[in-house]
C-alpha cells in the first residue's frame, strides 16, 4: 500500500501507476444484498436458475453499480493519504461497463493517477484511472476515472 502524506507527494506521483488490490470473491449474496439496498431485483441478477437457464452469461451477474461500488474499497488497499482534512468523493467520468461481472469470479482493482489540479478551496482535485479486472479475463469488468476532492 503507497502512503501519501502531502500535497507534494501526490505531486511527485505524477501519472504513474499507484497499484493493484488484492483478489475479491463476488458471491451470491453480494448481489441478493444490493439487489435489496437498491431495489433493483432484475432476474438476471438474483434468479440464479433462470439466470442459468435464460440468460446469455450462463448465470447470474453482479450489477454494473455494485462492480462501481467497490472502488472504493479496493482503492483503499492501494492507497491511503494521510494527514488530509478531508477527502470526498466528487465523482467519476467515463465510467463504461466492458463485460458482466459473473457471480462467483474473483476481481481486483488497477489504479493510476490521470491528474491532480489545485481547486478554488485550496485543495486539490484527484483524478484516477481505474480498472476492475476479472481473474483469468483479458478485458476489464469496467474502467472509469474517479476525482476526488482533498483538502490538507
Amino acid at each position: 500500500m503507497r502512503i501519501f502524506t502531502s500535497v507534494e507527494e501526490l505531486r511527485a506521483a505524477g501519472s504513474k501507476e499507484l497499484g493493484v488490490s488484492d483478489w475479491k470473491l463476488i458471491t451470491q449474496n453480494m448481489v441478493d444484498l444490493f439487489a435489496e439496498a437498491t431495489g433493483d431485483h432484475q432476474w438476471i441478477h438474483t434468479d440464479i436458475n433462470r439466470a442459468r437457464r435464460e440468460s446469455p452469461f450462463g448465470g447470474p451477474i453482479a450489477h454494473g453499480y455494485l462492480s462501481l461500488s467497490l472502488l472504493p474499497a479496493l482503492a483503499a488497499e492501494i492507497f491511503t493519504i494521510d494527514g488530509a482534512k478531508h477527502v470526498v468523493n466528487y465523482g467519476s467520468n467515463k465510467v463504461r461497463y466492458v463485460n458482466p461481472l459473473p457471480v462467483g469470479a474473483r476481481v481486483r482493482l488497477r489504479s493510476s493517477f490521470i491528474s491532480i489540479s489545485e481547486v478554488r478551496d485550496g485543495g486539490l482535485q484527484v483524478v484516477i484511472a481505474q480498472q476492475l479486472e476479472v481473474e483469468g479475463v483479458e478485458k476489464p469488468v469496467l474502467v472509469a476515472e474517479t476525482v476526488s476532492r482533498i483538502v490538507f
